[in-house]
């Protein structure tokens, strides 16, 4: 029986003494094409407002957003997520489901501008509430107020007929994708079947499938000022202890109908994404949230890592565990990087 070469013989430095013999054998590859950009829109004109905790990034309104697109197109980024800001919050937040609402106005700007541009519309509810929580509220005095359930309870079959209401909304804006981002049960079938009814089957859903109740949200609640008003997200997003149930919850979203499945937060679970990889073959995205991008952009700023070498390792390592694609805050810079 032969045995495995070992030291003088094998030496891995070979393949180490080039960077084009490091290219060569370099396992996992990133490309602009990996990448998908978040924007975040809210009302009035000619405004691009800075996100404090959030470098680089901005709140934008709708008119504004065709010279950004433009030049996310350009270099090379295949798709956005959209995220809106409404000008009025309301109980059940109506805005969502308005035809002339902020995302379905940011909808059409972006199509105009960039035809090619893939637009992925975040489909859920915490931006638009006044409560900031995301679906119905179980609240005592409401039409909608169940005695069995506890004052506060997120009802989740209401919500459902929502999220189909404010899916077709945007579909019929022309978004390409919906994105569920909720953990709301059946949130994936619910907004199938409502697409489909509404004669829009070609709308691909792509499903927060495993999205963590964690601390990495921080700086979005700013971005898309969105924070509860009362407790935290806990009783519909998943614990961060749990991995085997993450498995369980994709594994839902696949039989409803997802036609991509993401993990999020990204980087603090990695296990998760390389679980989910390693048991489905449908595409994977991560998210690579505000909390992470913002720890970076911090220790850069303080000289204690660099920026653009921690960035793309960080996005590396994202598709290495698995992911297809990533949504990142990072997306336009490391386009322009990795060009």
């Amino acid at each position: 029986m032969s045995q495995t070469p070992t030291f003088p013989t094998l030496r891995p430095r070979r393949l180490r003494l080039q960077a084009n013999i490091r290219r060569l054998v370099q396992e996992t590859t990133l490309s602009p094409a990996d990448l998908i950009y978040p924007l975040f829109i809210r009302p009035g004109r000619d405004i691009s407002r800075p996100i404090s905790s959030m470098p680089g990034q901005f709140q934008w309104s709708v008119d504004r957003l065709a010279v950004e697109v433009k030049e996310l197109a350009a270099l090379g980024l295949p798709a956005v997520i959209l995220f809106g800001i409404p000008e009025i919050k309301d109980a059940t937040g109506s805005d969502n489901s308005n035809p002339a609402g902020i995302v379905p106005q940011a909808i059409e700007a972006v199509k105009d501008a960039a035809p090619d541009l893939v637009v992925i519309s975040d489909m859920c509810f915490c931006e638009y509430t006044d409560h900031g929580h995301c679906g119905l509220i179980n609240t005592a005095g409401h039409d909608h107020y169940d005695p069995r359930l506890p004052e506060g309870y997120l009802l989740n079959d209401a919500t459902l007929a929502m999220l189909g209401r404010a899916s077709t909304v945007h579909a019929e804006a022309g978004a390409d994708i919906i994105a569920p981002s909720g953990m709301i049960d059946g949130m994936v079938a619910g907004i199938r079947s409502a697409l489909d009814g509404a004669g829009l089957s070609q709308v691909s859903i792509m499903s927060y499938a495993a999205k963590y109740a964690s601390a990495f949200y921080g700086p979005f609640r700013e971005a898309a000022e969105s924070p509860p008003s009362f407790g935290d997200r806990s009783q519909y997003q998943m614990d961060p202890p749990n991995r085997r149930e993450a498995l369980k919850e994709v594994a839902i979203d696949v039989a409803e109908g997802a036609d991509i499945l993401m993990v999020k937060p990204a980087m603090p679970y990695l296990d998760i994404l390389s679980d989910v990889r390693q048991a489905y073959d449908l595409p994977l995205a991560a998210y690579q949230v505000s909390g992470e991008y913002a720890m970076i952009q911090a220790a850069a700023a303080n000289g204690w890592l660099d920026l653009r070498r921690t960035a793309l390792e960080s996005l590396m390592a994202i598709k290495r565990a698995g992911a297809d694609m990533i949504v990142t805050y990072f997306a336009k810079d490391a386009a322009a990087w990795l060009e």
